[in-house]
């Protein structure tokens, strides 16, 4: 059995939570999500803590996942996730228009993205860009995407990156 599917998943006093068949319903704060468990698996409320548990051999290995899974759900509806990204390179910037992300990375058109719903985005100053919201995965995959536009380069560092990634930086040829 996963080390992480033994470990008790206690509930905060302001986090609801409901199972209907095989979905589970998570509720606080900051909005609801929900997560349709695969067969196999079931969740159970004890006075607040849950326990994840497979009813067949076969399912040990996702024990697990949907452990972690309960615990970023519970997480990103109380305190939600965000990741920040920051550009580098003369002229790249970042401006929010309502919904619409306005990059300017250097290539012959300005870049225009959509936020998508459950997700902010804002831009604190011109070289940063901070996404918000409550689930982790489309957190993280919104970052990706807007760091797909411009990834950093390896011999000048120009580019979208992670707030706190280092890149790796080449040497150029020499003459």
């Amino acid at each position: 059995m996963s080390r992480i599917a033994k470990n008790p998943l206690p509930l905060p006093q302001a986090v609801e939570f409901s199972q209907q068949g095989a979905t589970v319903k998570v509720k606080g704060s900051k909005g609801s999500l929900e997560l349709n468990l695969p067969e196999g698996i079931s969740v159970e409320n004890n006075d607040g803590v849950l326990s994840v548990n497979a009813t067949d051999d076969k399912n040990h290995a996702l024990q697990g996942t949907i452990r972690a899974l309960l615990g970023n759900m519970v997480t990103g509806v109380t305190d939600g996730f965000e990741r920040k990204l920051e550009l580098r390179g003369v002229g790249y910037r970042a401006q929010m228009q309502g919904q619409q992300l306005n990059l300017s990375l250097g290539l012959s058109h300005p870049v225009e993205f959509i936020a998508p719903d459950g997700i902010t985005i804002e831009t604190p100053s011109q070289t940063e860009v901070v996404v918000r919201g409550i689930d982790k995965q489309q957190v993280g995959q919104v970052a990706a995407n807007i760091r797909a536009y411009r990834p950093p380069e390896p011999y000048k560092g120009k580019g979208v990156r992670y707030a706190g990634e280092r890149v790796i930086m080449k040497e150029a040829k020499k003459a």
